[in-house]
């Protein structure tokens, strides 16, 4: 099948099907040239298979951890949430959070979970300064407004830790990366808060 023949049904399909995210599944369907089955089969070997359904469960359970990086300078402190105790005992869940609070550590930029939980002060001030380039000044207003969204949203994502880059899988985010473990474990999870020490901050 040529890829651009894949419409936005079997993408929606296949996310039905699946639970998967629909970027997920477009490229799920891109991948294997647009065979739904093989689509499928992709997105459960990458663990995004029915991670998405979980998502919505509650997370009273979970850990705190902490990571105190090499030269003692930088260090830690993370709440990863999960459903069931039983989980949270895991070694896997307890690396995952291990492994997340050496991504806070290493990323100079991250002090938010996600775009939610950025003030809207700093959306504010972003877009007056995004607002203000010469080369917006120009364009309608719709397209204006639509290339504004993009610009700030993507400066804003390097503040939150689920849009970087996993420093353990590079090809994957840090919210793909957790989704996996979503699958792996059979439960939800979430990044409760975490805080960052910097010696001499």
């Amino acid at each position: 099948m040529n890829i651009t023949n894949i419409t936005s049904e079997q993408i929606k399909a296949l996310r039905e099907k699946t639970g998967a995210g629909m970027l997920n599944c477009k490229n799920a369907l891109l991948e294997n040239n647009g065979d739904f089955n093989k689509a499928i089969e992709f997105l459960r070997q990458k663990g995004l298979a029915s991670a998405e359904k979980k998502l919505t469960r509650q997370t009273k359970q979970g850990i705190i951890t902490s990571y105190i990086h090499t030269g003692s300078k930088i260090g830690v402190l993370i709440e990863l949430n999960c459903e069931t105790d039983f989980v949270a005992r895991r070694i896997e869940f307890q690396t995952l959070a291990r492994n997340l609070a050496m991504q806070i550590a290493s990323s100079n930029s991250v002090n938010y979970v996600s775009l939610k939980d950025i003030p809207q002060d700093i959306w504010d001030s972003e877009l007056r300064i995004e607002s203000q380039r010469d080369d917006l000044q120009n364009k309608p207003e719709k397209i204006r407004e639509s290339i504004l969204k993009g610009r700030v949203e993507k400066t804003l994502k390097t503040y939150t830790l689920l849009n970087q880059a996993c420093i353990r899988d590079p090809d994957l985010t840090v919210e793909e990366y957790i989704k996996n473990h979503v699958s792996l474990l059979g439960e939800n999870i979430q990044v409760g808060k975490f805080t960052k020490f910097i010696l001499g901050e």
